[in-house]
């Protein structure tokens, strides 16, 4: 069951440390299979390696086996800048001690992820090895753990430890659009089949939105967007809201009567995956674009591009005419972010229905501090085409 889970609502446990420190074995003690290969030899994990596992209460998750931050070489500096992507991303960082204790790699590493604000736990692996009378003098809010993943002590007092820092989010339910509508109440979903759109299926936030909407025992009905009249036409009450895929929303705000609330799938899940409130003020700098100034387009998922692609070719098209300026564009796909964000006049940023919660606010975060504005794919979008006051209605907001 835990495989089935889409990866954007798992928690991200990765476990860093020293090479020969034990993570490896302990990786494979947390989840009582053989999923890291064990040696004895340093180095032996190159890259980092992902095992799904369901841990009750919090449900399916994803361990991160990662290579040693003093791994050596050229080779080795790769190594260790993809573990620290994947402690960018994670939601809860397991710092594993070998036998000898902390040395400076791992209070280096503490500093690093105390300042990128990470839930962490140390782990003093290998107790079975250690000299009689070895003791770790403890650190102030450092949280630590006496483990041995050869014989089992103190596991089982981990996964309780990376159940109690899991972010608040992973412990309590989080809607996304639950809140909007009541029981028995009707929601139009208005869904385009363009180039863009999967063969066959609905895209990841579709598919979420009609499974809440069935959740709170409501009424959900998917039309295309030349659809919508004849469907409005044929309820005998107006729904109780409308959500339309955001390229659309122009044309759709034109066909739905302005006291039926509408917003759009992006929109939800800014707020769902992020931060409405700052995606919707990070959209108001579109207006203080000018010549030649680099925005950011910010993609979760690596994907084939179309066409007419939305974050490639649509939203780039829509803010130059709508700005009026001689703008730039980049994109980042996948779990890719620059370090130089700086540079950067705006970040658009796609929905992130394939991030976690805690990476997409991590990068709203790390955009605040740069003095870089970030918005989404649906505010954006909704601004450009005139109609953002009235999508952010149903969420009693309005645009900047």
């Amino acid at each position: 069951m835990s495989g089935k889970a889409p990866r954007g609502i798992r928690l991200v446990i990765a476990l860093v440390g020293r090479r020969n420190a034990g993570k490896s074995s302990l990786i494979n003690a947390l989840t009582g299979q053989e999923t890291a290969i064990v040696s004895d030899t340093p180095g032996t994990t190159t890259d980092p390696v992902a095992k799904h596992y369901e841990l009750l209460p919090l449900g399916p998750v994803t361990f991160y086996d990662t290579a040693g931050l003093d791994d050596e070489g050229e080779l080795g500096e790769l190594r260790i800048k993809a573990t620290k992507k994947i402690l960018y991303r994670c939601d809860v960082a397991v710092i594993v001690l070998g036998a000898e204790g902390m040395t400076e790699y791992e209070r280096d590493l503490l500093r690093t992820i105390r300042k990128m604000d990470v839930p962490f736990i140390v782990a003093w692996n290998k107790a079975d090895l250690r000299t009689e009378g070895a003791s770790l003098k403890e650190i102030p809010g450092v949280p630590l753990l006496n483990v041995s993943a050869a014989t089992g002590q103190g596991v089982d007092r981990l996964k309780k430890r990376i159940i109690g820092s899991a972010p608040p989010e992973y412990r309590q339910e989080r809607l996304i659009l639950g809140d909007l509508i009541s029981e028995g109440g009707h929601v139009l979903c208005v869904v385009p089949i363009d180039l863009a759109a999967p063969k066959g299926r609905l895209i990841l936030p579709q598919v979420q939105v009609l499974r809440e909407i069935l959740d709170c025992d409501g009424l959900g009905t998917v039309v295309k967007e030349r659809e919508i009249e004849a469907a409005l036409s044929g309820l005998r009450e107006p729904p109780s809201l409308v959500v339309t895929d955001s390229q659309v929303v122009m044309s759709v705000a034109g066909d739905v009567p302005d006291d039926v609330p509408l917003t759009t799938f992006s929109t939800l899940f800014a707020r769902y995956k992020g931060d409405l409130e700052k995606l919707v003020a990070g959209a108001s700098a579109i207006d203080g674009l000018g010549d030649g100034d680099t925005v950011l387009i910010g993609e979760a998922c690596s994907h084939h591009d179309v066409a007419d692609d939305i974050g490639r070719v649509k939203i780039p098209r829509w803010m130059t005419q709508y700005t009026g300026r001689d703008l730039h564009f980049e994109v980042y796909a996948g779990h890719d972010f620059p370090d130089d964000l700086e540079r950067f006049a705006l970040v658009v940023h796609c929905g992130a229905c394939m991030l976690g919660r805690t990476e997409m606010l991590r990068r709203i975060t790390e955009c605040e501090r740069r003095g870089v504005p970030i918005t989404n794919y649906g505010v954006a979008i909704s601004k450009l085409q005139g109609v953002l006051d009235r999508v952010l209605r149903p969420f009693g907001m309005q645009g900047k």
